[in-house]
């Protein structure tokens, strides 16, 4: 039996998330795998009544700790909705001592392969392994790692969502501190700005089918062809067949988004379906587009045709 180990943080507004994504991920789990999950949470969370803890009876094949964290970026910059427990897996190896090295995932995924060719990877020298932003093919984004970041967008710019963390380099590096210093700081993309100025240079650069953004997956659809002189045909048909998803933009479980089917279809097999929820959600898309007028039904008719004609 493999041990993985496998870090989350999130309060109690994303439990109906984090038991899809841990649904996902313990159903994707081969046979050999056993995960050791951890949460970390702030003082204010209660999670002792939650059904999150029914899953290792459910399936076996995991155990569920959760940990309270205190007096660690209080006051942190929020900006759009990502609350104080973001900044926590960046004290991972601090908080989480019994491993030199961890996964990490945010909560707004659905997991479609065992992860722990991941974990088995050497990283050599490098804090963190990770999926690049895809900046080469961004003009936009390659701009705000220059003149905002004033990083060089050549060494790439990683997303936080989902990493492999050297935990056992970073608590000899010094990285800790400067983790504390610059999570004081109105990062726009808060924790993930934070590990690209401290950890520049020194990721590990994994394919799109351990983080499959939104930018992403538009990259590949759009660009399929420079997306596989980068990465390869084989891992762009990984990325779209079972590898993460990652919702980091409209949330599925609150509006449309792409890849949503994925989502709900591990949502009704999970310990957290409910019937009214589910109900509620569909008739209010329903009515929504009732509501629109006449011109826009028609305009929203002939969209698709023609998407499929370009």
């Amino acid at each position: 039996m493999k041990t993985v180990p496998i870090l989350f943080t999130f309060d109690q507004s994303l439990e109906l998330a984090a038991g899809v994504c841990l649904t996902s991920l313990l159903e994707s789990a081969e046979a050999s795998t056993f995960y050791d999950i951890f949460v970390l949470h702030g003082p204010l969370c209660d999670f002792s009544g939650s059904r999150l803890n029914a899953l290792p009876e459910r399936y076996g094949n995991c155990r569920l700790r959760f940990r309270k964290v205190e007096g660690e970026f209080v006051g942190g910059y929020e900006v759009r909705g990502i609350p104080e427990t973001a900044y926590y897996r960046l004290l991972s190896p601090e908080l989480i001592p019994e491993y030199d090295k961890i996964l990490y995932s945010d909560v707004d995924v659905i997991i479609r392969e065992d992860l722990s060719r991941y974990y088995e990877m050497d990283l050599g020298e490098n804090y963190f392994a990770g999926v690049d932003n895809g900046s080469r093919l961004r003009p936009g984004f390659r701009k705000y790692i220059t003149d905002t970041l004033g990083l060089d967008w050549k060494k790439g710019y990683y997303y936080s969502g989902n990493l492999v963390i050297h935990s056992a380099l970073l608590r000899t590096g010094g990285l800790l501190k400067e983790f504390r210093s610059l999570g004081k700081n109105a990062y726009l993309y808060q924790d993930m700005d934070i590990i690209n100025l401290a950890c520049n240079g020194r990721f590990l650069p994994l394919g799109p089918s351990f983080c499959m953004t939104v930018q992403l997956y538009d990259l590949i659809v759009d660009r399929r062809a420079e997306m596989e002189e980068i990465y390869g045909k084989e891992e762009i048909d990984r990325a779209l067949s079972c590898g993460i998803v990652h919702y980091n933009g409209a949330k599925p479980w609150k509006e449309d988004c792409p890849n949503m089917d994925l989502w709900w279809a591990c949502y009704r097999r999970s310990l957290f379906f409910d019937e009214r929820f589910a109900r509620d959600f569909w008739t209010a898309r329903r009515d929504a587009l009732e509501r629109l007028p006449l011109l826009k039904r028609v305009k929203l008719l002939l969209r698709y045709p023609l998407d499929r004609k370009k």
